[in-house]
C-alpha cells in the first residue's frame, strides 16, 4: 500500500488495484459512522473506495488485507461520516449573498446602517447596492425599516436589500423612484407595498411587490454568475455539504450547472428544481427530466412552486387572522384552480413538484391541489413534496401520509422564528408548527435543509436545532417546544438518507453503503458521543465527493 500523510492527502488518484476486491483508496483508522438503508446507525474503522464509490466498510483487520495497492488515507482516529445533503437551498442566492451586503450579523437598525454605509464607501463604483439578511424582529423595532432610514447613509444611488426570509425587500428613496413606486402604485396580486398613514410607500415591499423592484435591478453577467457559483460551491464544501436540492432555478442557471458538470467543476451534487411552470419550464421540459448528468452531479427533474409568503413578514397564508395583526390573514399567491393547474402541468411532464407552503391555509390549499391532481392525472409516485410545511393545521398533518408527500423542513427555521412565531399565530396553533416529531411519528419522511441563504448553509446548525430546539447560547433551557425534537440519528437521516430519497437518489448516495458514491466528511469531534450543545460548533476538516477531496481546512 502506498501511504500518504493523513489529513494532508491531496486528491486521490484513480488507480486500479489488482486484487480481487479492487480499490484505489483505503481510508483507515477512522471513527466512522453511517446509517444503513433502514436508517440504523453503523460504526466502522475503515473504508475501501473504487472509482469514487464505496466498496466496503468494516474493521481495519477485515479491510487491510483487501486494500491491495490502494492509496491510503490515515484518518488518525478522526470521525468520518457521510457528507450532508441540504434538501432546500438556493445555490446562486448563496453565491450572490457572499458577494453582496450581508446584514445577518446586524443586531440593531443602527448596526445594519453602519454595515451598509461601510459597504457603500468601499464600493463607490457600484451603480446599485444590493444585499440581504435584515430582520426587524431581531432589531426589536416593532415595525419595518424605512426608506428614509436608508437614505440617511446612502442617498446618491439605489439600494435594495432582501429580508432574511427572502419575502420582503427594503429600498431607499432612489430605488423607489427608479422603480416608479409612489402613492398611486397599486399593490400587485400576492404582494403588498408598505405605506404610511398618508398612503406613501415607506420603503418595504412584501412578496409579489418585490417584483416591481427586481425588474429594475441589473442581472449579473456571465462572469459574475460564475463567480457567484464558485463562491457558493466553496462555502458548501467548507461546511461539509456534498449535495443540495436547489429550490427554484432558471434555464440560464441550468446551463451554467451543465457547463460546470462538463468541466468537472461541480464539487457538490445539485438536484435542480425549476422555478415555476412558465417559459423556462417549457424550454427545459422539451426533452424531459435530466437524470444523473455528469456522473450524478446534476439532476433537473423537479419543479418549485410558491403558495404563500413567510411568517416573519406576515405573508404566510393563515386560516385565521394573525394573533398580532387581527386584520391580516397573509397572502395566497394562487387561486385553488391555478395551484392545481401548475402542479398538474409539472406532473404531466414527469416532474416531481415541491411547493413552498408556510401558513396553515397555504398548506391546506396545496394538500387539496395535490389530492385533486392525483385523482385526475396520477403522479403520486413522483415523491412530491411540501417545502417548509411550517404551520400545518393538526387535522391536515395525516394527509401527508395519505398523499405520499415528503415534508421538506428546515430545523433552523424553528430556532430563528422562536422569537416571534407564537406572537404571530398564538399558542393553540403552535400544535401544528415546526412539528417534526408529529410528522416522524406518523411515518412521514422529513428531508432536512436550511433554505440558505435565508439561514446559514452550515448543516451542523440544522442538526443542532433539530436535536436541541435551542439557539447557540442554549436558550431556552430545555428547548423550545421540545416535544417536537429529533434524536441525533433521526436528524442525521433527514440530512442524508431521506434528503437523498427526496431527490430520488437513495440508492446512490446519502449513506456509505457499498455501491454508493464515496461522499464523506472528516470532522473534529464525535458528535454521537459529545454533548448535544456542541453539535453546532463542529468543524469540518475535509470534504470528499466521489472519492475526491474538494475541501481541506487550512
Amino acid at each position: 500500500m502506498k501511504r500518504l500523510s493523513g489529513l494532508s492527502l491531496m486528491f486521490a488518484a484513480a488507480l486500479c488495484a489488482s486484487s480481487a476486491f479492487a480499490a484505489d483508496l483505503f481510508i483507515d483508522h477512522v471513527n466512522g459512522y453511517t446509517l444503513d438503508g433502514k436508517g440504523k446507525l453503523q460504526h466502522f474503522e475503515a473504508m475501501l473506495v473504487e472509482n469514487g464509490k464505496v466498496v466496503a466498510t468494516g474493521s481495519h483487520a477485515a479491510l487491510a488485507s483487501r486494500a491491495g495497492d490502494a492509496r491510503v488515507l490515515d484518518g488518525k482516529g478522526r470521525t468520518l461520516m457521510p457528507g450532508l445533503i441540504d434538501a432546500h437551498g438556493h445555490v446562486m442566492g448563496l453565491g450572490q449573498a457572499l458577494r453582496q451586503i450581508d446584514l445577518t450579523p446586524a443586531k440593531s437598525l443602527d448596526a445594519a446602517l453602519a454595515i451598509i454605509k461601510k459597504h457603500a464607501d468601499a464600493h463607490p463604483e457600484s451603480a446599485w447596492l444590493l444585499g440581504r439578511g435584515w430582520n426587524q424582529e431581531i432589531w426589536k423595532l416593532g415595525r419595518f425599516p424605512t426608506a428614509k432610514e436608508l437614505d440617511s447613509v446612502v442617498s446618491d444611488r439605489p439600494v435594495w436589500l432582501g429580508r432574511v426570509d427572502g419575502h420582503a425587500g427594503w429600498a431607499n428613496s432612489a430605488a423607489l423612484k427608479l422603480a416608479g413606486i409612489d402613492k398611486d402604485t397599486p399593490d400587485p396580486s400576492g404582494g403588498r407595498i408598505e405605506r404610511d398613514a398618508q398612503g406613501q410607500p415607506t420603503g418595504v415591499l412584501v412578496d409579489a411587490a418585490m417584483k416591481l423592484m427586481a425588474a429594475k435591478v441589473p442581472a449579473p453577467d456571465a462572469q459574475e454568475s460564475s463567480r457567484m457559483l464558485d463562491a457558493a460551491l466553496a462555502e458548501m464544501a467548507r461546511v461539509g455539504m456534498v449535495g443540495v436540492d436547489d429550490a427554484g432555478v432558471t434555464a440560464a442557471t441550468v446551463a451554467l450547472y451543465k457547463h460546470y458538470a462538463d468541466e468537472g467543476k461541480l464539487t457538490a451534487r445539485i438536484y435542480a428544481m425549476i422555478g415555476a411552470t412558465d417559459a423556462d419550464f417549457d424550454l427545459l421540459a422539451k426533452d424531459g427530466p435530466i437524470k444523473g448528468y455528469g456522473n450524478d452531479f446534476l439532476d433537473v427533474r423537479a419543479v418549485k412552486l410558491y403558495s404563500d409568503g413567510a411568517l416573519g413578514s406576515r405573508g404566510a397564508a393563515m386560516l385565521a387572522p394573525y394573533s398580532d395583526d387581527p386584520h391580516n390573514h397573509g397572502l395566497l399567491f394562487n387561486t385553488p384552480e391555478q395551484m392545481q393547474a401548475k402542479i398538474g402541468k409539472a406532473i404531466g411532464k414527469g416532474y416531481q413538484v415541491g411547493v413552498h407552503a408556510i401558513g396553515d391555509a397555504a398548506n391546506r390549499e396545496v394538500l387539496d391541489a395535490y389530492a385533486a391532481v392525483f385523482k385526475q392525472e396520477g403522479g403520486k409516485e413522483l415523491r412530491n413534496r411540501i417545502e417548509h410545511a411550517q404551520v400545518v393545521d393538526p387535522e391536515d398533518i395525516p394527509r401527508f401520509v395519505q398523499l405520499g408527500l415528503i415534508a421538506s423542513m428546515q430545523p433552523t427555521h424553528a430556532t430563528s422564528d422562536m422569537n416571534m412565531a407564537q406572537d404571530r399565530i398564538g399558542k393553540a396553533r403552535m400544535r401544528g408548527a415546526y412539528a417534526w416529531r408529529t410528522f416522524l411519528k406518523q411515518g412521514t419522511r422529513i428531508a432536512g435543509g436550511s433554505d440558505f441563504p435565508v439561514e446559514s448553509p452550515n448543516p451542523f446548525y440544522g442538526l443542532y436545532s433539530a436535536v436541541t430546539r435551542q439557539d447557540h447560547d442554549g436558550k431556552p433551557p430545555g428547548g423550545w417546544y421540545p416535544q417536537q425534537d429529533m434524536s441525533l440519528p433521526e436528524a442525521l437521516r433527514a440530512f442524508t438518507l431521506d434528503a437523498a430519497y427526496a431527490s430520488h437518489a437513495e440508492t446512490t448516495r446519502g449513506t456509505l453503503e457499498p455501491g454508493k458514491w464515496a461522499d464523506f466528511i472528516l470532522i473534529d469531534r464525535d458528535i454521537f458521543k459529545d454533548k448535544p450543545a456542541r453539535i453546532w460548533s463542529t468543524v469540518v476538516l475535509e470534504t470528499w465527493v466521489g472519492g475526491k477531496r474538494v475541501y481541506a481546512k487550512p
